[in-house]
């Protein structure tokens, strides 16, 4: 019987989750991306504890015109900024087994050019 894409997804997701996980040094960039939105989380595992989020449901970003895409590259500029402002510059990404591309990739690259090194 075939995986549904969600199985297939939480499948490839606990292959990547079990080789990195975050710290308070080196958190972990956590993405999730649903069909109209994007979401990014920084996470110390060690703790449990989540030490900033951005999403495209901000009201800066909601405001601006574009595709999800441009969004989603909002998004990573966001969290960079916001990671800077707690003095964290390194992370772990964690693309929580989506595919690296399109809106994922748009905000890995976002991210990395606002300063987040991974």
């Amino acid at each position: 019987m075939a995986f549904s894409k969600l199985n297939r997804r939480l499948k490839i997701k606990k292959r990547v989750r079990k080789n990195i996980s975050g710290s308070a040094e080196k958190p972990r960039l956590s993405v999730y991306r649903s069909n109209k939105q994007i979401s990014v989380q920084l996470i110390d595992d060690k703790s449990g504890n989540t030490l900033a989020a951005a999403s495209s449901l901000v009201k800066d970003i909601v405001s601006q015109s574009g595709t999800k895409s441009d969004k989603a590259a909002l998004v990573g500029k966001l969290i960079a900024e916001k990671a800077q402002k707690a003095g964290i510059e390194n992370v772990v990404f964690d693309r929580n087994g989506y595919l690296y591309h399109g809106r994922v990739k748009q905000l890995a690259d976002a991210a990395r050019e606002a300063g987040l090194k991974f």
